[in-house]
């Protein structure tokens, strides 16, 4: 391991950020890791030039086997649920302005999704028991625990496709696309779980099912909130949940934007390659986001892990980082100016 892999310690600066603003009595420092990523990580990506550089195939194996890019994903499972306790504990023992509770919220959420959500979804690809768990509980606090069966089963089988309800379609607003993969994606992951049961019989048909599961353990969560710290921390985290959702859904969106496979002759649809995600080589929003801008590699080698995955500069490449990509679609008719005219570069690929 050389010192510079330590430089995926800097997707602990949110959540870090967070941290010590709770421990403040200032309630505007409660903005901090909302302004970090969408304002001063976008100042920065201004000036900073993508980063395309490949690691050879001996670093790709030393990096891979090293213990230390493993641990940085499992410290996140302390930092998130210490920033759900400290933020429960600002909330109960000070009286907040409408500014510092809206900058609470959007940085716990932001925590949720880039350190919880986000880290789930690396783990979540895991083929082992222990980090599959770990993801787990990185998504419940989003009450997202569903997200790892239909990413791994659904996403991943149908990206770029019209069966996929978390790619997003050409001139689709985000605000639509929100909806519909929220909603289309939590019933799909109900009938792949079905369907992975239909040859079990009685009881064990209903207790192997990961769904109902995941839905046990999101309503145990729920009433341990309420009992330890009441309703209105309750209110709080439920809201925080959903907005780190969107947080998650937008990146989505802007991960497979208008991309689309092609139906071969036997009317079958290509297999996945690098022409179906758009990248982002920024160095900072790489870094915050464990690699998952390089994403066209993620999907062409699924059980990757995020310290291998490789630069496909050269093909769909997102002008901006992601952070500023997520800003710039909340503004449809400017996101649509800027992306459909990269989409017509190759209209084999584009809705």
């Amino acid at each position: 391991m050389k010192i510079g892999d330590l430089k995926y310690t800097a997707a602990y600066i949110n959540p870090l950020l967070l941290i010590l603003a709770l421990m403040s009595k200032n309630g505007f420092l409660l903005w901090l890791p909302v302004i970090f990523s969408f304002l001063i990580i976008p100042i920065l990506e201004l000036v900073l030039t993508p980063q395309t550089n490949n690691l050879s195939i001996q670093e790709m194996e030393e990096k891979k086997l090293h213990p230390i890019f493993d641990w940085m994903l499992y410290l996140n499972l302390v930092v998130v649920y210490l920033a759900l306790l400290l933020s429960a504990r600002y909330l109960t023992v000070n009286e907040l302005n409408p500014i510092s509770y809206l900058g609470l919220l959007f940085s716990l959420s932001l925590v949720l999704a880039s350190n919880g959500i986000n880290v789930a979804h690396e783990l979540g690809h895991r083929n082992n028991l222990f980090e599959y768990s770990l993801a787990k509980f990185l998504l419940l606090p989003s009450l997202y625990t569903h997200f790892s069966i239909e990413h791994n089963r659904g996403h991943h089988l149908n990206v770029a496709t019209p069966l996929d309800p978390s790619t997003a379609r050409y001139n689709e607003v985000l605000y639509k696309f929100w909806f519909r993969s929220i909603v289309k994606g939590y019933q799909h992951a109900w009938k792949l779980e079905n369907h992975r049961l239909k040859s079990k019989v009685g009881m064990e048909r209903y207790f192997g099912n990961e769904m109902i599961l995941n839905l046990i353990i999101s309503i145990l969560y729920i009433f341990l909130i309420y009992n330890v710290f009441g309703l209105t921390i309750l209110l709080f985290f439920l809201l925080a949940a959903v907005i780190s959702v969107f947080m998650l859904e937008t990146i989505n969106y802007i991960e497979h934007y208008g991309l689309k496979r092609q139906k071969n002759q036997s009317g079958r649809y290509e297999r996945v390659n690098y022409m179906h995600s758009w990248d982002a080589n920024y160095p900072l929003g790489r870094i915050v986001l464990y690699e998952l801008t390089r994403h066209a590699d993620h999907h062409a080698s699924t059980f990757k892990k995020y310290q291998t995955l490789n630069s496909q500069d050269g093909l769909n490449s997102l002008p901006y980082g992601y952070p500023t990509s997520m800003i710039l679609a909340l503004w449809p008719p400017v996101w649509f100016k800027i992306m459909n005219k990269r989409i017509s570069e190759n209209r084999d690929y584009g809705y």
